[in-house]
């Protein structure tokens, strides 16, 4: 069974740093994009980073230059540098893997699959 476990999370000054991990486990031959996406109180679930297997990111306008988003294929991890951040940064963050190529009884099939989220809480 494939599962994203997230780390990471947790509370920070604003202007502080922190840095997420997420790491896909079970029988998993390729995952093409990885990111991170975030839920605050009150809002809509919604994207803070994407990267494909290739390298090629994208980054929500509100984060451009302050995160940072990586991964490490041979261990299907994806990782979130987050600088300066703000307390409208506060939010629990999910990782997701789309194109997740993995054994579904015989058969092999592609899958989006989600973390459970981990909680970041930028205050004072």
């Amino acid at each position: 069974q494939v599962q994203l476990v997230e780390s990471g999370g947790g509370l920070v000054q604003p202007g502080g740093s922190l840095t997420l991990s997420c790491a896909a486990s079970g029988s998993i031959f390729s995952i093409n994009a990885m990111g991170w996406y975030r839920q605050a109180p009150g809002k809509e679930r919604e994207l803070v980073a994407t990267i494909t297997s290739g390298g090629s990111t994208n980054y929500a306008d509100s984060v451009k230059g302050r995160f940072t988003i990586s991964r490490d294929n041979a261990k299907n991890t994806v990782y979130l540098q987050m600088n300066s951040l703000k307390p409208e940064d506060t939010a629990v963050y999910y990782c997701n893997a789309d194109g997740l190529s993995t054994l579904v009884g015989l058969s092999v099939r592609l899958l989006e699959v989600w973390g459970q989220g981990t909680l970041v809480t930028v205050s004072t």
